[in-house]
């Protein structure tokens, strides 16, 4: 490789690793992910169009039709899953039943746990602002930040439907240095479209046995848990976050079992221990699998992006690990 083409490839690993830091650095996350799922689905599609669509022009016109239909879809699921879970009976109620649940914990919980349990409802508010200000940055959808988080999810859509229509202009008109940042964002999509596909079939199965275990064994046991589908749902979402997300939907199962009762709250902690002790595995297996990683790579990964970037290294980790792996791999370094 000759000394300019290093210098444009040096480049554009720069200005690469610079846009990652400026996305974690601003928390544009939800942006970012927002947009490489519209340029997945958009480019999923297109080997339908270039089957049945001739010439360059007929190409960009369908495309740049499907990128609609694309951010109108995923923004209509969106208010679909807003709308369920703040519905009747939804997070609202859950999240008061939740609190109720730790309100009257006195007469259930072991002295040494109630020690570290806020002892009242309004305790469990007065914690949970003070949690929220603090994280305030990494919990870009909830309160006075929905409204921007909510913006900034759509431009990234928007923003990839544009990218994945103007990904079809001919190479030939790219300068050097925009071929090879086309190269590193391409590069980046398919470390996301593995990691998201891989995580995609997790969550799945996580909330297929979630479900089978809410509304098939415990009804067979005479144990009926309130708000079923609103944590098979939320179950399904935060299983796209690793790790983070067994946690967030294993606390909200186990507290809402401990409002019914001590044996439904134990039997429920012994489920998900045993299923996710198998996800284990299982996400080794998958997730592992298609970026070629062992699972102690990606927790290593995990670890040192939320020490360095909170929350949303956590989530990103993953895909930037796979990255940076393809990038070694394609120069023969690994």
């Amino acid at each position: 490789m000759n000394t300019p083409q290093c210098r444009v490839t040096g480049s554009s690993y720069i200005l690469a690793a610079a846009a990652i830091l400026a996305i974690l650095g601003f928390h544009l996350l939800a942006a970012l992910f927002a947009g490489m799922l519209v340029f997945m689905l958009i480019h999923l599609a297109q080997p339908l169009v270039g089957r049945y669509v001739a010439g360059q022009r007929g190409k960009l016109m369908v495309t740049a039709a499907l990128a609609i239909l694309v951010v109108a879809a995923m923004v209509g699921l969106g208010l679909w899953i807003t709308s369920t879970l703040h519905g009747g009976g939804g997070l609202d109620a859950m999240w008061e039943k939740i609190a109720e649940t730790l309100e009257s914990a006195n007469g259930v919980l072991p002295p040494w746990l109630l020690g570290s349990l806020p002892s009242s409802g309004p305790e469990v508010k007065t914690e949970a602002v003070h949690w929220l200000r603090e994280h305030a940055p990494e919990l870009r959808l909830l309160g006075k930040e929905a409204g921007i988080a909510a913006a900034h999810i759509l431009i990234g859509m928007i923003i990839g439907a544009m990218v994945a229509v103007q990904e079809l202009a001919a190479a030939s008109e790219r300068k050097p240095l925009a071929r090879a940042l086309i190269a590193r964002l391409l590069a980046f999509y398919n470390a996301f479209r593995l990691v998201f596909l891989a995580q995609s079939k997790i969550a799945t199965i996580n909330a297929f046995f979630t479900g089978l275990y809410l509304f098939g064994l415990l009804p067979t046991l005479g144990i009926h848990l309130p708000f079923g589908k609103t944590m098979v749902l939320i179950t399904a979402l935060v299983g796209l976050l690793p790790v983070v997300g067994n946690l967030i939907s294993n606390s909200i199962i186990v507290l809402i079992s401990l409002s019914v009762s001590p044996y439904a709250a134990a039997l429920s902690l012994l489920f998900l221990v045993l299923l996710h002790k198998a996800e284990y595995f299982l996400n080794a297996r998958i997730v592992g699998g298609e970026i070629n990683a062992k699972a102690w790579e990606i927790l290593i990964a995990m670890v040192v992006m939320e020490a360095l970037f909170g929350f949303g290294g956590v989530a990103l980790a993953p895909v930037v690990y796979a990255y940076i792996k393809s990038e070694l791999k394609a120069v023969d370094l690994i």
